[in-house]
């Protein structure tokens, strides 16, 4: 063991005798390293992002819609014997659906219900047609939605159905383009609501409704409550006003139904649910479990219809195996390269000290001894090399979050690899040098120049 220790002391002093080749052998795996880190901090970061942005658009989410009457009558309505059966009656997408749904279901996280009436909104003789959305507290947090200036609803708001809006980032450029909007009220149908807040909004593009991205730059968002008690509620109308003449009135405007119309009649409370499964691994059998649950509440009637962002699921996964292999390839060849720098610069040094090999066969050194003793200098090079990498790839990191929008996130793996692979490649390119210099004949080393 003592003999090791020399040999190491040796390969130390070599090192520090020959400064200048030792950092030219140490920079490969320097910037090796650090970039590797660098580039995966950018890789971690993008993909943090992307798969963030996937799950505001709904990975993690199911949908559950309402069928119209027209083609729910298709589905329950058959003759037999030429008699027509008659069909179950059905509350419709209500409320309670989603109450029930987030009480009896433990792996339902949220459950955000949905109402959207188009209207015409109104602010000193400018006209802006909007959707106005019925929603509770949790479709905010839901869909990634933050207010830019002033707040959200708060819980009286929402438990009282107060006459208040938030508004989307176009809204109130159309309709509020040189004032600040908060406290203000603006007339959507024909009931005025004050402006509490306006959303940070999300950047649409043209494939947007393609990937399931609602616009809320163009909407007017009212506590659900509030739609139901000052708009329209439509679980108002029942089976028995379905099968006769009667005419409804909600918030200003009126909706007749006639013995002919009830079977186009819309009977919904709500335009949607959106629930928030734990975990996107739990969606297929939530899914079951829903359908189950909501058949239940609707006497058997499949009024309503189950989706499950199933693109969306396979473009997390895509984006997944995508990231994976380029920060493979990329930690691969940058790893390589320096391996390859050492391994070059040490076969270089094997050349300028075939005397000293000689001198060092010929007083007792082993084979054995002379490839420990250049392969502990390129080991220790590497490793060195390692630490100072990490460094620099950390700085680089932080450099490019300081300087431009690129997020990035430096993984404590990412450190441990990198590291792992330097002193590896140390091992691995090392080890011809070595071995060169130990085959080298001593007699013929003595007498080299």
């Amino acid at each position: 063991m003592e003999r090791y220790f020399q040999i190491l002391s040796i390969s130390l002093e070599a090192v520090a005798n020959n400064k200048f080749r030792s950092i030219l052998t140490a920079l490969g795996i320097i910037f090796g390293v650090g970039a590797v880190i660098a580039m995966m901090a950018i890789g971690n970061g993008a993909r943090q992002e992307i798969l963030q942005q996937i799950k505001l658009v709904g990975v993690n989410n199911i949908v559950i819609l309402p069928v119209s009457n027209a083609d729910n009558d298709a589905n329950e309505d058959s003759e037999e014997s030429g008699k027509t059966l008659k069909k179950k009656y059905s509350p419709g997408l209500t409320l309670k659906d989603a109450e029930n749904i987030l009480e009896a279901i433990p792996t339902v996280e949220k459950v955000s219900p949905e109402i959207i009436y188009p209207t015409l909104s109104i602010r000193k003789g400018r006209k802006l047609s909007i959707n106005l959305s019925g929603v509770n507290e949790e479709f905010f947090d839901l869909f990634g939605q933050k207010a830019r200036f002033g707040k959200l609803f708060s819980r009286q708001h929402l438990e009282e159905g107060s006459p208040v809006c938030v508004i989307g980032p176009e809204v109130k450029a159309k309709l509020f383009p040189n004032e600040n909007p908060i406290g203000k009220h603006l007339k959507c149908g024909s009931v005025w609501l004050q402006v509490i807040g306006v959303l940070e909004g999300v950047i649409i593009n043209e494939n947007a409704e393609e990937m399931g991205i609602s616009d809320y730059n163009r909407s007017v968002f009212t506590p659900i409550k509030t739609l139901l008690i000052r708009y329209k509620d439509r679980s108002l109308i029942n089976q028995a006003a379905l099968n006769s003449s009667s005419a409804f009135y909600f918030g200003g405007g009126s909706m007749m139904i006639t013995e002919n119309d009830g079977a186009g009649v819309e009977a919904n409370q709500l335009d949607k649910i959106v629930v928030q499964v734990k975990d996107s691994d739990q969606l297929a059998s939530t899914a079951l479990v829903l359908k189950k649950l909501m058949m239940r509440r609707h006497q058997g009637v499949e009024d309503f219809e189950i989706k499950i962002p199933e693109l969306l699921l396979k473009q997390e996964q895509k984006t997944k195996d995508i990231f994976n292999i380029v920060l493979g390839a990329i930690a691969g060849i940058s790893l390589i390269v320096g391996g390859i720098g050492i391994m070059n610069i040490m076969l270089a040094s094997v050349m300028e000290r075939i005397r000293e090999i000689g001198v060092r066969r010929a007083t007792g050194a082993t084979k054995k001894d002379i490839v420990f003793q250049f392969l502990a200098e390129a080991t220790f090079i590497s490793i060195t090399g390692g630490f100072i990498g990490i460094l620099l790839g950390v700085i680089m990191a932080k450099v490019i979050t300081a300087t431009t929008d690129i997020s990035t996130v430096v993984s404590f793996w990412s450190i441990v690899i990198s590291f792992g692979v330097a002193a590896s490649v140390g091992i691995i390119f090392g080890y011809l040098p070595a071995k060169k210099a130990s085959e080298q004949d001593p007699v013929e080393s003595l007498r080299h120049d």
